[in-house]
């Protein structure tokens, strides 16, 4: 019997894709188990929500550390915590080589557009700014650019004329919520192989 699967979730805000994942856990849709919920912020509501779910969580403030210093005692502390994938949940720091060289393309991360459309932060109000039809969200390995590495999954939004930031980043939130879940499902199958910028299913 092959072992479940060790996740770790870093958030900076309200943790709703963290919880989306973690019911999915419950609901039997995904097979893994959450070691950590990790926060570079001590008032995110994702920690208290992750402890209402029985969770461990921890604040992993900055103290003025550098990024590579700071990611390096992250990479720590999460490695301890047995974490085998990385989730990245509404976190709002840029990923660096420590982090990356400990989990190599084992961190994961959901972003608001779709990639390579709109990186970055307020990608629904670029969309609307943009004035495309169509938005979405898009689950990706994580490498040293900003929202870029290996695509793994994507779901299609359309903009309405009577969007405004708010109501699309809500209809891209309930997409968020179901595909993470999806796409970390095939990840940690392992039954994956990446083909250039693609991740695909193994035949």
């Amino acid at each position: 019997m092959n072992p479940v699967p060790r996740i770790a979730v870093l958030l900076s805000g309200r943790g709703s894709n963290m919880e989306a994942i973690a019911r999915a856990i419950q609901a039997n849709r995904l097979s893994a188990r959450i070691v950590a919920v990790a926060s570079n912020r001590a008032a995110a509501a994702g920690l208290e929500k992750a402890r209402e779910l029985g969770l461990p969580a921890h604040c992993f403030p900055l103290r003025d550390r550098g990024r590579e210093e700071y990611d390096a005692a992250l990479a720590a502390f999460l490695r301890q915590a047995g974490a085998e994938w990385v989730c990245l949940a509404g976190y709002m720091r840029l990923v660096s080589r420590p982090l990356l060289e400990a989990f190599p393309r084992r961190i994961v991360n959901i972003h608001p557009s779709l990639l390579p459309a709109f990186p970055g932060l307020e990608a629904q109000r670029q969309a609307l700014e943009y004035g495309v039809r169509y938005s979405g969200c898009t689950v990706h390995l994580v490498d040293a650019t900003l929202d870029g590495g290996p695509i793994v999954a994507q779901a299609v939004v359309p903009v309405l004329d009577t969007d405004d930031e708010a109501e699309l980043s809500r209809r891209i939130l309930e997409q968020e919520h179901r595909l993470y879940p999806e796409a970390l499902a095939l990840l940690l199958s392992g039954a994956f192989e990446i083909q250039g910028r693609r991740v695909t299913r193994k035949i």
